[in-house]
């Protein structure tokens, strides 16, 4: 068994620290200081993201929540999303499948190459 006391490990802003991975899931702990956001993104796994301490806004699809914590928020893999922190704020994100289908973990050097590829041709537009 592994445990881990959320409010106390460690963690940098703008280094996000994997708590744990395994074929089922990723469980990643982020530090985001007031002001700061993640800014929209979105990812191949289901999201889960839990607010362990601070208040955060939270928005997707138009829509927006503030939470605080002990809040939880689920996202489909590919739903794009932005977290602005309202209040210096702990997250755990929790990713599964992991790696999702689509993600570069998962993928062969053919499909990495495409994917770079359509990544250059978005950022062109």
């Amino acid at each position: 068994m592994e445990s881990w006391d959320l409010k106390t490990v460690e963690v940098e802003a703008h280094q996000p620290r994997i708590l744990a991975s395994a074929d089922d899931a990723r469980t990643i702990l982020l530090h985001l200081p007031a002001g700061e956001e993640l800014q929209e993104h979105e990812v191949h796994e289901r999201a889960r993201v839990i607010v362990v301490e601070g208040e955060v806004d939270v928005g997707a699809d138009g829509g927006s929540d503030s939470a605080g914590a002990g809040h939880l928020f689920e996202f489909e893999p590919g739903e794009r999303r932005t977290v602005v922190a309202r209040s210096d704020a702990r997250l755990l994100m929790v990713l599964s499948p992991w790696p999702g289908d689509g993600h570069p973990g998962a993928m062969t050097l053919e499909e990495k190459a495409e994917a770079r590829d359509k990544a250059a041709e978005h950022a062109a537009q």
